[in-house]
């Protein structure tokens, strides 16, 4: 077997078979296929895209090309949560606590920000003292004693992912869906949960822009979930404006800890998100048969303080100081705090929320490559949403900011981002649009 017929059958639109696909994955791993021959074929499956059963194939092949975590140790239903990379997304910092504390174990490994999206690891390590680097067994036996872990990626998860994601980086073959799907599916399943909640972003700050797009790739993912195995639901949610207020890594886990102790409205988008993925991991996880007790199951979580309390032992778990779940305005708070004004009045019509995470990222909360370090107290918290009335001068954001520089820069963004009309938007844009299963 040769890399270059495989190519070639790509490039005219042929379905490769299960071995073909293993031979690919395999040489990618081993070296024996070189980069520029894992390029061509790349660049072809953008063209030609792949069959379902290609998809399939791909992400078990990719899947185990390393260490795949075995979590049978861990009594009942493990479930895992993703979402597909937002602005302001804190979901998961109250999410999995509240699931946790309703009996259902959450054994997550979670990536680090890049580019204009956050990333959970980030935001977990800017309370004192928090690591993420737990070996397997550590996590495992967290997991067991706690109920809740969340932890880095294995080095040795998903070899063959970590290879074609940095070519197709710098190819111009990320935005194949197969490719995508394949991705995101493969270290799921690697990390040994027995299902999977996916939350798929679309709307300005999201990979997918429009739902369509966001729909088929959601589809595309729980068919994987299911053909492994794994009880796989996807929902897909708007990121056409940050999900809460906070974008900005101790700026999110604060809000996230204001939220576990029921400081945030239960009416508000990240709330709503919250609470609609919960109710489907409590209902995979075999907690509740409907919706509606699982939603009572998370509410009596929140209120009882029982979410709060499963945080504080993640912190704590991870060498942190669990102190701040009592008091989150001792968390690392930047040097400047400056407000963004409107320069006159109206309504909010749009926010550009690629825009707002990149001027995140200027800030120095996120990493245009992954060596990049990051300053945790710095970002932007948000007064305002969608549709809402502001005033000419009133605050529409203060940015929280260790260099008076960088803080200018990033209002300048601001100020491209966000759009003022004279009247009210016509509509807002659904906070969930559907579902897949």
């Amino acid at each position: 077997m040769r890399a270059t017929d495989i190519i070639l059958k790509k490039k005219y639109g042929e379905e490769l078979t299960a071995e073909e696909i293993r031979f690919i994955v395999w040489g990618c791993v081993s070296g024996e296929v070189p980069d520029y021959q894992l390029a061509a074929l790349l660049m072809a499956i953008c063209f030609q895209g792949m069959t379902r059963e290609e998809t399939v194939e791909l992400t078990l092949a990719m899947e185990h090309s390393g260490e795949v975590v075995d979590l049978s140790a861990i009594p009942g239903i493990k479930v895992d949560k993703h979402s597909t990379g937002g602005v302001g997304d804190t979901t998961t910092l109250i999410l999995a606590p509240l699931v946790a504390a309703c009996g259902v174990p959450v054994a997550k490994m979670s990536g680090r920000g890049l580019g204009h999206t956050g990333g959970t690891l980030d935001k977990l390590e800017s309370a004192k003292g928090v690591r993420v680097d737990l070996d397997i067994e550590t996590f495992i036996k967290t997991v067991k004693e706690t109920g809740i872990a969340v932890i880095g990626q294995s080095q040795n998860l998903v070899p063959a992912d970590k290879i074609l994601y940095s070519l197709r980086d710098v190819t111009g073959t990320v935005d194949s869906v197969p490719l995508i799907a394949s991705s995101i599916m493969s270290k799921k399943l690697a990390a040994g949960s027995d299902a999977i909640v996916l939350d798929v972003k679309t709307g300005s700050g999201a990979f997918m822009k429009n739902p369509k797009q966001a729909l088929e790739l959601a589809r595309l993912m729980v068919d994987i979930g299911d053909c492994a195995g794994r009880s796989t639901h996807a929902l897909i949610t708007d990121m056409s404006q940050p999900l809460g207020h906070a974008v900005g890594n101790a700026l999110e886990l604060r809000e996230a800890i204001l939220a576990l102790r029921g400081e945030i409205p239960e009416d508000s988008n990240l709330m709503k998100v919250t609470f609609a993925l919960g109710e489907r991991m409590l209902m995979l996880g075999g907690a509740a048969k409907t919706a509606q007790e699982a939603r009572t199951l998370l509410l009596n979580a929140k209120n009882s303080g029982a979410g709060l309390n499963k945080l504080r032992q993640l912190l704590i778990a991870l060498d942190g100081d669990g102190r701040c779940c009592d008091a989150p305005d001792e968390l690392l708070t930047a040097k400047l705090t400056l407000p963004f004004v409107a320069k006159q009045g109206g309504y909010i019509d749009s926010m550009d929320t690629l825009l707002i995470g990149e001027a995140s990222l200027l800030l120095g909360a996120g990493r245009s490559k992954k060596t990049d370090s990051i300053d945790p107290a710095v970002g932007i918290v948000f007064g305002v949403q969608l549709g809402d009335r502001v005033e000419e001068g009133s605050a529409i954001a203060t940015v929280y900011s260790n260099d008076e520089a960088k803080a200018q820069a990033a209002m300048q963004l601001l100020e491209n981002a966000i759009t003022i009309a004279k009247e009210p938007p016509k509509a807002l844009p659904p906070l969930i649009y559907g579902s897949a299963e």
